[in-house]
């Protein structure tokens, strides 16, 4: 039986016989029977009021959408498969957010209703609570110390990280050359860790990273005191900062998840721009 057909029935009727301990079932079972039956227009009912309530929320809450954002344009409206109330949790420098009744894991951006991106407010003071924690004596300088500063976190390893090196050295030699503030990120890969402590042993080490980045790694690689200890603070500091995957980039005191060439292209753009304008 629906709830529709039952909404739509009368409530149903019992002969006194049927009921009575002589009838041809017993009583307890029979007045269950009759009990489940005689609710169940009420709970049909509750659920049909639900229904309506969900429908004119949902209606509202579409309508208001459409007033606050007018530029936009929605061709779907649908209530979301999250439930209950929403959490800020900070993951590896991201910001993203948690339903645990419905035990949701969204990566979004929100934004309040005169388009401010929050999501990039927390992600940004987040990064700048980060910042304290980084000492850049530790980190391995490459480029002109006049030059934008980007805070790099790469791994030898890495083959976005070696595309990126061959994206900063195009854009050194097109003159737009930046200051990079490097330290090696050595829980990944294997070796790693050698090749870090290869480059930082090096008399040259601008000369090592590059070498190491094209894959022109020496049969035997550097070793020495000082690198050891270089890169065991390197590691301090990623552990410290939330790292975990590379190459990490903050520029401009954003945070650069990978290798975006479009983020960091709008990151040369506006440091290009603060440098005209000073």
């Amino acid at each position: 039986m629906s709830c529709d057909s039952a909404n739509d029935r009368a409530a149903p009727r019992f002969r006194l016989s049927s009921l009575s301990a002589n009838g041809p079932f017993k009583k307890p079972a029979v007045l269950l029977a009759a009990a489940a039956l005689l609710a169940s227009p009420v709970v049909c009912a509750q659920e049909k009021t639900e229904k309506v309530l969900l429908a004119k929320a949902a209606a509202e809450a579409e309508q208001q959408l459409k007033q606050t954002f007018t530029n936009l344009q929605f061709d779907d409206f649908e209530p979301a498969p999250v439930k209950g109330a929403i959490y800020q949790a900070s993951a590896g420098g991201r910001i993203v957010y948690y339903a645990p009744e419905s035990e949701h894991l969204l990566f979004a951006s929100i934004f309040d209703k005169n388009g401010v991106n929050l999501t990039a407010l927390a992600q940004e003071a987040g990064i700048s609570n980060r910042l304290k924690s980084i000492d850049s004596s530790q980190a391995l300088e490459i480029g002109p110390k006049d030059a934008p500063t980007v805070i790099e976190f790469t791994d030898p390893d890495c083959p976005y990280c070696r595309a990126l090196n061959r994206y900063w050295a195009a854009k050194a030699a097109e003159g737009k050359p930046v200051r990079r503030l490097i330290f090696f990120v050595s829980g990944i890969h294997p070796e790693a860790a050698a090749k870090s402590e290869h480059i930082l042993c090096s008399v040259d080490k601008a000369v090592a990273f590059k070498a190491i980045y094209s894959g022109a790694a020496p049969t035997a690689l550097r070793t020495c005191a000082e690198g050891r200890g270089k890169v065991e603070a390197h590691a301090k500091v990623v552990s410290a900062a939330g790292v975990s995957g590379t190459p990490t980039l903050i520029a401009g005191g954003k945070l650069i998840s990978g290798f975006q060439q479009a983020e960091i292209e709008a990151f040369l753009s506006s440091a290009k721009t603060n440098r005209v304008s000073r």
